[in-house]
């Protein structure tokens, strides 16, 4: 009972974290300014879908909550409290040693293959049997971003014994956090991160600028000749580089100065929202929504249905430095020592270069000449600057139906009432419920402490009975959307739909999809017991391209961090 409670304490503060990360960063386009997808077939203009939701509202039962609960007391969350458990990060290799090391590796290192080179050397390692005096050493692996172990090493909630990230801005980042690190090497494994062109695009790139570098590459974005997209830097390594690297071409002598600043901000108004994985980057590419984009060079080797596309070193190398830490005592960082010298030895650099690393040896860094402290401000100048200086308009949309009695509507409760610590001030939000019938909440209002306070009354109020009307309520908060766009006009847009299953009431997802596509606003559900890849919430959230999350999966939390913007 007790792990139960804990994984759902975990889910809940995770998904309080991703929601707020959602709002904060935008991460699709809404109604007025910047780039929008190409629609859906079938669907309506903007104006055309406000006209048809006027029309369908007609038979939505639809009441609003008159004296809304004012709950004074909700207290703020720590981000220590807001991380999930570390052991949502899967170990894909387990030591048994006397001396046994937790190394935190990087996924392009440590997941399946072809991503998995650091498993096999520490599974060969492991089967060694190298000793210190007469202890065995052997090394486990936790697969992990490199942005992750920062955040969580930062929070003090994980101490592993090595660090293996892609590049070096994190171990910079660490020490100027005050976490004593000793870099073992600075290279286990050769790689480079970069930018991908789609090669009829490229010859035209080279046509009109000459050359393929990242200025350049800048500026034909913004002149419209470029659809470039990137990935967060606050998780992704290629992000956090290329960012910089954005930086630099903005400001050759001081990347984090105004001038550079001001830039992004232009640069923001009108790119592609920032994509919370590589994955929604090729799905992006494929549906032709971009013709350019940032991924490391092993993962483009990799990536069979990427040959279409020109790849372009930039920014730092991706050289998998390794660190040890002053928390280890002196024989683990002995034992540690052992691990990198088998890891650098010519068997494990042969399947090094095989698994796609050690290419273009040749390629110098491109320093933006940042410490640790200049790549943590770059993050929040990243932060500031990622809206283009717009705000958000959110919905929360609630089932509470019947089949979401008990657990469900409390996880429900509990993360929405988290959620709002995390939700800026220059925000706005609104919330319904629905059942049978749709109810307005909380209209939709700047998200200052009152806001913020009925926010959470009207959540901790809520309570279950009746079918489920998931499209009704989706029409109602699009209407509110809509209503409240032309009062702040330059405004991005999003729905976050929390149910347990399909409509069974109402208007079906045929009906109101055609619209969704129209409004441009994208959907991110959440589904409560629901494991469904072709189920409606799923098939919701594609229609702009917006995020599904099952609340019952085991490494939910995981989920839920790398899927949005993680730190706020």
């Amino acid at each position: 009972m007790k792990k139960e409670q804990k994984k759902r304490s975990a889910f809940r503060r995770s998904l309080a974290l991703i929601i707020s990360a959602a709002l904060l960063t935008g991460l699709s386009a809404g109604c007025g300014g910047g780039v929008r997808a190409e629609r859906n077939a079938g669907s309506l203009s903007y104006e055309d879908a406000e006209a048809e939701i006027a029309s369908m509202l007609k038979k939505v039962r639809v009441s609003e909550v008159s004296n809304p609960v004012l709950d004074i007391y909700s207290d703020e969350v720590s981000e220590a409290d807001a991380l999930a458990d570390i052991s949502t990060f899967p170990i894909t290799v387990s030591g048994s040693g006397d001396i046994n090391l937790e190394i935190a590796a990087a996924t392009e290192l440590s997941a399946e293959a072809p991503d998995d080179w650091i498993n096999i050397v520490a599974q060969e390692f492991n089967k060694a049997g190298y000793t210190l005096g007469d202890k065995r050493v052997t090394v486990s692996v936790r697969k992990i971003t490199s942005g992750e172990v920062v955040t969580y090493m930062n929070a003090g909630a994980y101490q592993p014994q090595i660090f293996i990230p892609s590049n070096e801005a994190w171990g910079k980042m660490l020490k100027s956090s005050g976490i004593g690190t000793e870099e073992l090497t600075d290279r286990i494994a050769g790689n480079t991160a970069g930018i991908l062109i789609k090669k009829d695009v490229y010859d035209k790139f080279i046509e009109t600028y000459g050359e393929a570098s990242l200025s350049n590459v800048l500026e034909a974005t913004l002149a419209g000749d470029l659809i470039f997209a990137y990935t967060n830097p606050y998780t992704s390594s290629t992000g956090l580089n290329i960012l910089t690297a954005m930086l630099k071409a903005f400001d050759e002598k001081n990347p984090l100065s105004d001038t550079a600043q001001e830039k992004l901000l232009e640069y923001q108004k009108s790119s592609p929202p920032v994509a919370y994985t590589t994955a929604v980057l090729r799905n992006q590419a494929a549906k032709g929504v971009i013709n350019a984009m940032v991924m490391e060079e092993q993962a483009y080797i990799n990536t069979p249905e990427l040959a279409n596309y020109v790849y372009i070193p930039a920014g730092i190398r991706h050289d998998h430095p390794v660190y040890t830490f002053d928390y280890c005592t002196q024989e683990e960082k002995d034992a540690a020592k052992l691990f990198v010298e088998y890891c650098l030895g010519d068997d494990s650099q042969k399947l090094a270069t095989e698994k796609g690393f050690n290419r273009h040896d040749d390629y110098v860094s491109q320093d933006p000449g940042l410490d640790g402290t200049g790549y943590l401000t770059a993050q929040k100048v990243w932060k500031q600057n990622k809206n283009g200086g717009r705000p958000i308009i959110a919905v929360f949309v609630a089932d509470v139906s019947g089949s979401m009695s008990g657990e469900p509507l409390n996880s429900l409760k509990s993360s929405l009432v988290s959620a709002s610590s995390y939700i800026g001030s220059e925000h706005y939000v609104g919330l319904v419920s629905y059942s049978s019938d749709v109810t307005i909440n909380l209209p939709i209002a700047q998200f200052d402490a009152t806001q913020k306070a009925y926010f959470s009354g009207e959540v901790k109020n809520l309570t279950d009975g009746g079918s489920t009307a998931t499209y009704d309520a989706v029409l109602v908060a699009l209407d509110m959307l809509a209503q409240k766009a032309k009062e702040v006009p330059d405004a991005k847009l999003m729905l976050f739909v929390l149910s347990d299953g399909e409509q069974n009431e109402g208007y079906s997802l045929d009906r109101v999809t055609p619209i969704v596509a129209g409004m441009q606003v994208p959907v991110y559900t959440i589904g409560y017991n629901y494991n469904d890849a072709n189920g409606e919430l799923n098939t919701l959230s594609d229609i702009n391209e917006a995020a599904a999350l099952n609340a019952t999966s085991d490494d939910i939390a995981n989920q839920l961090r790398n899927l949005f913007n993680v730190t706020v």
